[in-house]
């Protein structure tokens, strides 16, 4: 089953409780800022563990744990070869869901900055009425 990402999607909507909770869980997965940094990271293709804990700056185990995490919810893949495994992901529409998650939170913050300077521009008393103040204090 395809769910394309733009436009109206009323799966969700149809869902029991039980589902909710398995969605729930799935997004639970991208609330770990290394486990962002791990999908980041395997963008441009398959990764070993060493290879991406030195670019996470992280140790190997602490990268194995959520490697594990990212596998369990259906995000990468893994592949042995000899004794290395790689891992990739698993469908690269997970950054199309990333996307726009960013470009949520984006317009979220450019609203915000736009609101905060609206605020700062009527608070902020003229200069003149600012100086007379301070100097009466």
């Amino acid at each position: 089953m395809d769910v394309v990402l733009s436009g109206e999607c009323a799966v969700m909507e149809n869902l029991d409780d039980r589902a909710i909770e398995q969605v729930a869980q799935f997004f639970a997965v991208f609330a770990v800022p290394t486990r962002l940094k791990i999908l980041n990271a395997l963008r441009d293709g398959e990764r070993n563990v060493g290879d991406l804990a030195s670019a996470l700056g992280s140790g190997q185990a602490n990268t194995s744990k959520h490697l594990g995490v990212l596998a369990q919810a259906g995000l990468i893949e893994k592949s042995t070869r000899g004794t290395s495994a790689f891992y990739r992901i698993a469908d690269p529409r997970v950054y199309q869901l990333c996307d726009l998650v960013c470009a949520q939170i984006g317009r979220r913050l450019e609203r915000q900055a736009e609101a905060r300077e609206a605020f700062i521009a009527v608070a902020r008393p003229p200069r003149g009425k600012a100086r007379n103040r301070a100097a009466r204090r």
